[in-house]
């Protein structure tokens, strides 16, 4: 399958991408974390506070701290058990949503910190430590590798977004290649917020010599990979300006190879030659590939256009809000969703979207990824399809209506019943995924994208009181079609309302 054609089935006729015999070896099924062996540890304060709102940020962090920041960003923080078609499940879940639960992404920080070994270290969600993978200072080398657009040496720390493929492969086949980038986007969403609280600043960083970054880390190019790379400071990060010439090759040459332990459980891993091929053009060989994007001024609508209400930043707790946001499933329950509610969503969730990133252009005025939705039974808004212009704080009216049937139609299982959802949002990009400016890279960068705004929606829903559950089983070509826009593809679908307690046993594991 040509790599063109395995993108266009993955967005648009996901049938093809997996075979129609595929079984899923439950059995060998691979742990939903990574464990290193034989390496130095550093252990991890256990002492998680129960809010982060009330205590003034550090104005240096420490490793206690930061220890904090990473059990809020990715660490085990609830087990739960229920029962399903009679088999009584239980798995551990994050703040930060997965497909299946299966969080095929794992977290990697180089880090300079007062009374800790410099280096590279792994996340050990498992046990809420620290793996120590390679020592020394790195600024000069991790610098290069992002084209010198960062000042690596005023930052105490980076986060390496990576992913391992046969996480979720082993049950999704390659439709896991679209999984793979909303997860890790997910995940870089809940990052991002958590920094805001603990007073760190951010850039995101897409675009980097692959390999050279997967050689520090010590990681195998056929098995995982790095997909962002997020500088940490208390100052203002810069994420742009030189870039020069280095290639991959003479990067590489500057640090021995390491070669880490690990241990993920599966024994009898399947091939995935596709995933591979993908990650092996989407890499990028030389910093001179390194560029940013010009998005074209959306068409809109010439319908009627709806004005919400003024609406002020919401004031909740990001730790209370992670513990409490569900999602719902067949859990949802019918429930009014005021104008004012609705104001509130959509503000806060684009205006916190807003991040420090190497792809923008100074004078960039569009959005990559925005919010179209159909809605229903929202007091004071007609019933249709809209699109949410978030300069003007409006919604533009592109069909008006009742489309509930037609997206439950759509929907590939019946595990939501969208006939009681007020909100059914989708988050939308360019059809063609930035090909012609980012090549393959582009499809990863969009679904990346697409995540973390998926994560601001689900932190505002969950402190308006509401529920969001992220859906991939869609017919994407029945909303491009309610939506009018042959240039706008929706990536994922979004229901949000209001949702009953399901009957389960869960538990925190914060201390």
């Amino acid at each position: 399958m040509r790599l063109d054609e395995f993108l266009y089935n993955l967005q648009f006729d996901t049938e093809k991408v997996r075979p129609p015999d595929w079984e899923v070896d439950w059995e060998d099924a691979p742990l939903p974390y990574k464990l290193y062996r034989d390496l130095p540890v550093l252990p991890l304060s256990l002492e998680v506070p129960l809010t982060l709102e009330g205590e003034p940020p550090p104005s240096e962090p420490d490793i206690r701290s930061f220890g904090h920041f990473l059990w809020y960003v990715f660490g085990l923080s609830q087990f739960s058990q229920f029962e399903q078609e009679k088999d009584i499940v239980q798995s551990f879940r994050r703040f930060a949503p997965s497909g299946g639960a299966l969080y095929p992404n794992e977290l990697y920080v180089y880090l300079k910190l007062e009374n800790v070994p410099s280096g590279v270290y792994h996340y050990d969600a498992a046990h809420h430590r620290l793996i120590l993978l390679r020592e020394g200072n790195f600024d000069s080398y991790l610098a290069e590798a992002l084209g010198n657009r960062c000042k690596i040496s005023e930052c105490f720390g980076t986060v390496f977004v990576s992913t391992m493929f046969w996480k979720n492969f082993y049950k999704y086949n390659n439709f896991s290649y679209r999984l793979q980038g909303l997860d890790a986007g997910v995940l870089m969403g809940q990052l991002l917020e958590t920094a805001k609280r603990f007073g760190f600043s951010t850039g995101v960083f897409f675009q980097f010599l692959d390999k050279a970054i997967n050689h520090l880390l010590g990681l195998v190019d056929l098995e995982e990979s790095t997909y962002a790379v997020i500088p940490l400071s208390v100052n203002p990060v810069i994420c742009g300006d030189s870039v020069g010439e280095v290639s991959v090759n003479e990067l590489c040459r500057e640090l021995p190879a390491i070669q880490c332990h690990h241990y993920m459980r599966s024994k009898r891993l399947k091939p995935y030659p596709l995933l591979i091929e993908m990650n092996e053009a989407s890499m990028m060989e030389t910093t001179k590939m390194i560029g940013s994007i010009t998005t074209k001024d959306r068409k809109h609508s010439d319908g009627e256009m709806v004005k919400l209400v003024p609406v002020k930043p919401l004031l909740y707790d990001l730790a209370a809000i992670s513990r409490k946001r569900f999602s719902p499933e067949m859990d949802f329950i019918f429930g009014k969703v005021s104008n004012a509610q609705l104001a509130s969503l959509l503000k806060e969730a684009t205006s916190s979207f807003e991040y420090q990133n190497d792809l923008d252009e100074q004078d960039h005025s569009e959005p990559r990824v925005s919010i179209y939705g159909c809605l229903y039974n929202i007091e004071g808004i007609q019933n249709g399809a809209y699109m949410y212009d978030e300069e003007s704080h409006i919604l533009r009216q592109l069909n008006a209506g009742d489309y509930r049937n037609k997206l439950q139609y759509g929907m590939t299982l019946d595990n939501v019943n969208l006939q009681i959802i007020p909100l059914c949002l989708h988050v939308a990009g360019d059809r063609n995924h930035y090909r012609s400016q980012l090549g393959y890279r582009g499809y990863r960068i969009q679904q990346m994208e697409a995540g973390m705004l998926v994560q601001r929606l689900l932190l505002t829903s969950s402190a308006l009181g509401m529920g969001g559950h992220p859906l991939l089983g869609f017919d994407v070509n029945v909303c491009d079609e309610i939506y009018r826009n042959d240039e706008i593809t929706s990536l994922i679908q979004l229901p949000i309302g209001h949702y009953q307690s399901r009957a389960w046993l869960k538990g925190s594991l914060q201390s």
